[in-house]
């Protein structure tokens, strides 16, 4: 095999540097029967730069890279169009491994790093449903997520979702629900889109005037909070 260290810029060290982060989103996301393992091809015999639930096959940061992964490397490289490959392989102990090897590519498209994902096969059950079900889960808080098929359906349906709550809500007065649900939109991040203030006046038979005032208002009591 050819000799695959690479000479990394700082743009290549601030890219391999961004996989850490994502690495441990996708370790919480994806439960404790995943591995993962981030190589640096700048030095191939000291290659592991960051390893998640290392345990499932013993390796720990600054050890050397595999030689299935650099041949994995070898056939994405040979392939041309390719930037991973899929595979089953097994630990030390014998135990099956579902594993994927992903190229990071730095400056001008250079390979610079492999992130190697291992699934450890013989996890149990019972743990990988404590990941996905929300009554099980120690961590995970359960959300609501609006899939629109464009910026206008989005707001007037987090409109709708916010106004119904808030008109519902008894201990707020009359008087004070458009503000409660302005309120409640702002923090959700909705007057970040282009034209939200409009559309959200137009949705609830108001001036933007009104909209742009309790903004306004939500900013001051924010910043008298902090004080």
């Amino acid at each position: 095999m050819k000799d695959h260290n690479v000479h990394l810029t700082l743009i290549d060290r601030i890219i391999l540097d961004s996989y850490k982060i994502m690495m441990e989103g996708l370790a919480d996301y994806l439960g404790g029967g995943y591995e993962m393992v981030l190589h640096s091809l700048e030095d191939t015999e000291h290659s592991v730069i960051k390893i998640i639930n290392g345990h499932h096959t013993g390796r720990t940061e600054g050890m050397p890279i595999t030689d299935l992964a650099l041949q994995m490397l070898e056939e994405i490289e040979k392939d041309g169009e390719k930037s991973y490959i899929s595979y089953f392989t097994k630990n030390k102990k014998g135990e099956p491994l579902k594993s994927s090897t992903i190229v990071v590519r730095g400056e001008e498209k250079r390979i610079i790093g492999l992130l190697c994902i291992n699934f450890y096969l013989n996890t149990g059950f019972s743990e990988i449903l404590t990941s996905y079900i929300p009554a099980i889960s120690t961590h995970s808080l359960v959300k609501t997520e609006t899939f629109a098929k464009n910026m206008d359906e989005l707001i007037f349906s987090k409109v709708q979702e916010v106004r119904k709550t808030v008109l519902a809500d008894d201990g707020i007065l009359p008087s004070l629900k458009n503000k409660e649900i302005i309120n409640s939109l702002h923090q959700q991040g909705v007057f970040t889109m282009k034209d939200a203030v409009v559309k959200v006046a137009d949705y609830l038979g108001i001036s933007k005037n009104t909209v742009y005032m309790h903004i306004r208002n939500v900013g001051v009591t924010t910043e008298k909070k902090n004080e």
